[in-house]
């Protein structure tokens, strides 16, 4: 059960915003020894790149948790934003109070006066005496605390074991912090602190799922995006755009490949094997990618796939497929059901974008009846001998556009020189 249960515990109040504090905790990576102080430093550095946009703010690290001083910024807006940071367990919108008896009660009885507790409501105090000068214990201040909140609130009744509202005081040397809440945050490991992979990201449902799941086990992802123009159009373009803007809401800026593959594509039609047209395709991609991670320094590929979902997706195609590169393959999604994808991309806000209808090269060319269990040597046989297929595919490599997406979505278009490739990037 959470600290406070919302929908039976608190009254009128709707906004968190009369917190003076944010209470960030670590999640998962604090068991990891050696690595932990890397792991805090990253994730404090990615919290304060989410706090930019709000200058009052003053951010203080200690172990396993950082504190956020408000100092009149909109708690709301701020706990939105700082839920998607990975490695974030959980927030407490937080009031403070002087490290006093008389202010810790005060704030306490204010506090309540804010949340509204509905009558009836089951209730308990839970003090914890950090500073070891103050001059009461745990238990005492229990009891101080609690008993004038019954008395000024007939409604409460105490209940120590399971209560509806469990009021946490905090006692630290200077200030004492008072909560009731737990916000869930996404946790999993900070960006970044697990490599950097590529994620084959198509306008679907899976792929973004996918790309967030990596990014939630400490994977930095670049995404690659093969179009076919004019099969496929600038709306099926600009749905990548955003589904990479959703993702990058989560990873504060995430680099985007758009890679033509109209030429390679159509060299696989007319060679008289449609049923391994999208084998051939996948495999084409994989060597892209792979190429691609090279230069970016990726050690590994993400993928959308599901077992069984298509024909492109059982084991004897992924194995043929995976083939195609000598990078790592991970597929996130690989045991899910179809449900419960939906349902992950419904809760990371990329749903509504992914079922638009904008065809992408992956709905191209589909043939009737594609092959379930394709042969290797006849897919090797096959590229060997396709016209100048590695010089396409050094082409498509070469005529890539690199854009780099924030979560905001109101810069400007500007050329600026990569200074690792010679690509043309833009800013979204």
């Amino acid at each position: 059960m959470s600290v406070m249960n919302q929908e039976s515990a608190k009254g009128s109040a709707n906004s968190i915003d009369y917190a003076d504090m944010l209470l960030l905790r670590f999640g998962e990576f604090t068991l990891k020894g050696k690595n932990r102080a890397r792991f805090e430093k990253t994730v404090l550095r990615h919290v304060k790149e989410m706090i930019k946009p709000y200058p009052k703010v003053v951010l203080t690290k200690e172990f396993g948790r950082i504190y956020v001083e408000l100092n009149g910024e909109p708690a709301t807006e701020l706990v939105e934003a700082l839920k998607n940071v990975f490695g974030i367990a959980s927030i407490s919108p937080v009031k403070v109070a002087k490290s006093e008896l008389e202010d810790i009660v005060a704030v306490s009885r204010h506090f309540l006066e804010i949340i509204a507790p509905a009558p009836g409501t089951t209730f308990k105090v839970n003090a914890r005496r950090v500073w070891k000068e103050f001059p009461y214990g745990s238990m005492e201040m229990n009891k101080l605390v609690s008993t004038p909140l019954l008395q000024g609130y007939s409604g409460l009744t105490v209940d120590v074991k399971s209560p509806q509202l469990e009021l946490k005081v905090e006692i630290r040397q200077g200030h004492t912090y008072i909560f009731c809440e737990n916000i869930a945050g996404v946790g999993g490991f900070p960006l970044g602190t697990n490599g950097k992979a590529m994620l084959l990201l198509s306008g679907g449902i899976d792929s973004p799922v996918a790309g967030w799941s990596s990014m939630r086990r400490g994977l930095e992802v670049e995404c690659v995006h093969f179009y076919s123009y004019p099969y496929t159009s600038e709306l099926a373009r600009q749905k990548v755009v955003d589904l990479t803007r959703v993702l990058s809401r989560y990873a504060g800026v995430i680099k985007l490949h758009l890679v033509p593959f109209t030429e390679v594509q159509t060299s696989f039609t007319g060679i008289g094997q449609d049923n391994l047209i999208i084998t051939l395709m996948r495999r084409a991609m994989l060597r892209i990618t792979t190429q691609l991670a090279e230069r970016e320094g990726a050690l590994a590929i993400v993928t959308g796939e599901s077992l069984g979902q298509v024909a492109s997706q059982t084991l004897p195609s992924m194995n043929v497929i995976g083939r195609a590169t000598d990078l790592p393959l991970l597929r996130p999604l690989v045991m899910m059901d179809k449900s419960d994808i939906v349902e992950l991309s419904k809760n990371i806000g990329t749903y509504d974008l992914s079922i638009l209808p904008y065809e992408d090269c992956c709905t191209l060319f589909v043939p009737k009846s594609p092959t379930t269990n394709p042969n290797l040597r006849i897919v090797d046989k096959i590229e060997a001998t396709l016209p100048g297929y590695s010089a396409m595919l050094d082409a498509a490599i070469e005529a890539t556009e690199t854009v780099l997406i924030t979560p905001y979505g109101d810069e400007k278009p500007k050329d600026v020189v990569s200074a690792q490739a010679g690509l043309q990037e833009e800013w979204f």
